[in-house]
């Protein structure tokens, strides 16, 4: 019997169902591995899409096949790293079907598994027994939480999934099973949470993927006030079970941390808090603030809840709803008090990394700050995603990748993940593969704005223009119109020779500027694309006393190579510090 087939650098194991390439596992999902096993099984021959449909997608369940179909081939191919142009394995025959191109071998020999000695454990969602939808912020919470403990321990040991992609898996029905083949994962940890007026009963066990056993399974009850050590007491029994070593100063800050009880009041203002925050819509951002002033005003010495509070005010900046100036102070001053409570809080580290990075231009202490957070919590895909940016201000193009790349590791079914790595493609200048990335995500969901604006952007650099016109103004039309992406579009409009269109943008902007916040860098950027250096300069000085969180790109921003050559976008790089970066 067949167990193995191998076809170039890669092997697919059709017992275990994992893809590998030189002995490493490589995460693809259940539909689209069960498409590659089919084409495997019939190479060189054209398997139909009806036949597909029949195989794979039973004829009472419906979805829609056409784009359920081109999601998963194109999952395959980036698995691969292959290319519906130029195939190398899986070659697409219009309205009929696919075919396997490659030699393949059969074989019944297992394939080689990883050895890394690095386990990786999926925290799903714990389910709310509570009866009351008004508590799903506990529910999230503990899950949140739980990701944070075990994300902390033993980085060479265990890698743990980030909050958006297990949250994914909230209300699901799909098996163990499948769960562990889409995130990649040996361990899964399932929990629920019921609460009874100031007790909590937390229920939690962690499950073996490969064969689907369950390792350890334990209930608890405690008041709200000790759910710290709860957290901890549950964090320590999963490490034991999964054989993760830990060394005495993780111990001990993993101890330290769950002795101390907490105030109710506080925590439960702080788990409202992150929920309103993790919903990153703009009235999210500011009820967070609220929630979160609350918890620090509840038990000051709280530090997560300063942590929290940092972040909230850099988003606020960062989403354009309040200018740099007025937030920058709050978010340091919050992320500071966070570190003054608790030195080896990891988001408190990557709170300030994004403070000195975004608003004040510290290059060294941001770098200082990112990799301190990352050494405490290697699998925070956030702070891995913004220390790929900021790799990228710095023309650290080969740097910027692997680092998006660890974000997407970190939290496989992000799509801001997937598309930080095509943001990071993008600056390198690799503008084909940065176009493969972008199409791949808005495969998965073709109204995910920054991939559609990001797909613009990179078709406009190979100017081929009309394609990028095209994804910028649905991406402008998905956003609401939102002033970030109407100023890209009018970059695209002025560089195709649309001037017109391009100043009616301009208009467009500035109506817009009365009633919520218009970036400089964006204006100066409508300008750029016009040839109008003078007024793309003023908008650049502009954005540079206020401070502005784009301007950290300024010098490998494509958008103004117009401009390199000006002594005053010189001098805008030099009180930024990125005078001698390069694209």
């Amino acid at each position: 019997m067949t167990h193995t087939v191998r076809f170039g650098s890669f092997a697919a194991d059709l017992a275990a169902g994992e893809l590998l390439q030189h002995d490493k596992r490589i995460r693809l999902q259940d539909k689209p591995f069960q498409i590659l096993i089919t084409l495997l099984q019939q190479p060189g021959e054209v398997v139909t899409r009806e036949e597909l449909r029949r195989r794979l997608w039973p004829a009472d369940v419906f979805v829609d096949f056409d784009h359920s179909l081109k999601t998963a081939i194109g999952k395959i191919r980036e698995a691969l790293g292959d290319s519906a142009q130029r195939p190398r394995f899986i070659e697409t025959l219009p309205r009929r079907g696919y075919r396997f191109v490659a030699p393949v071998e059969k074989t019944a020999d297992a394939p080689p598994q990883p050895h890394s000695g690095r386990a990786r454990v999926a925290v799903l969602p714990f389910e709310n027994l509570s009866g009351d939808r008004e508590q799903e912020y506990l529910s999230d919470g503990m899950t949140e939480e739980m990701i944070a403990q075990l994300g902390g321990l033993h980085p060479q040991q265990l890698g743990v999934i980030a909050r958006t992609s297990a949250m994914r898996y909230k209300h699901t029905h799909k098996g163990i099973d499948e769960i562990g083949r889409e995130l990649n994962v040996d361990h899964v940890v399932e929990g629920s949470v019921r609460r009874s007026g100031d007790r909590v009963r937390i229920t939690a066990q962690l499950i073996k993927v490969s064969d689907q056993t369950h390792l350890w399974a334990e209930s608890y009850e405690r008041d709200l006030r000790d759910i710290l050590a709860l957290q901890t007491q549950v964090a320590q029994r999963i490490a034991a079970e999964i054989k993760v070593k830990l060394t005495p100063r993780e111990r001990a800050h993993l101890t330290a941390g769950g002795h101390a009880a907490v105030n109710r009041e506080s925590y439960e203002a702080y788990l409202k808090g992150r929920f309103q925050l993790n919903a990153r819509s703009p009235e999210g951002i500011r009820r967070s603030i609220e929630y979160f002033q609350a918890s620090v005003e509840r038990d000051p010495a709280y530090a997560p809840a300063y942590a929290g509070l940092a972040d909230a005010y850099r988003a606020l900046a960062v989403f354009g709803l309040s200018s740099p100036g007025d937030v920058c102070p709050k978010s340091k001053a919050a992320a500071t008090r966070a570190l003054e409570l608790d030195v080896d809080l990891a988001e408190a580290h990557a709170s300030l990394a994004g403070v000195k990075f975004r608003f004040e231009w510290d290059w060294a202490g941001s770098e200082r700050a990112f990799q301190r957070a990352l050494e405490l919590n290697p699998s925070c895909a956030e702070a891995h995603r913004v220390y790929a940016l900021f790799h990228q201000a710095l023309g650290r193009f080969d740097e910027a990748i692997a680092e998006a790349q660890r974000a997407r590791e970190a939290d496989p079914l992000s799509l801001l993940m997937e598309t930080a790595v095509g943001w990071a493609l993008y600056f390198a200048g690799r503008y084909n593969e940065a176009i493969r990335q972008y199409e791949t995500t808005l495969e998965a969901d073709p109204n995910f704005v920054p991939a559609r604006y990001n797909l613009g952007r990179a078709y406009a650099q190979k100017r081929l223009f009309r394609e990028a016109i095209a994804e910028l103004e649905r991406a402008v039309v998905l956003s609401k119109r939102q002033p970030h992406y109407l100023a890209g579009l009018g970059n695209v409009y002025a560089r195709a020779g649309k001037k017109g269109k391009a100043g009616a943008v301009i208009s467009e902007l500035g109506r817009l500027s009365k009633r919520m916040l218009v970036l400089p860098y964006d204006m100066a950027g409508v300008y750029a694309g016009l040839g109008k250096k003078m007024e793309a300069l003023g908008w650049l000085e502009k954005a540079c006393e206020e401070r502005s969180v784009r301007l950290v790109l300024a010098a490998v921003d494509p958008t103004f190579n117009g401009l390199r050559s000006e002594r005053r976008f010189r001098k805008i790089l030099e009180r930024i510090g990125l005078a001698g970066t390069r694209r």
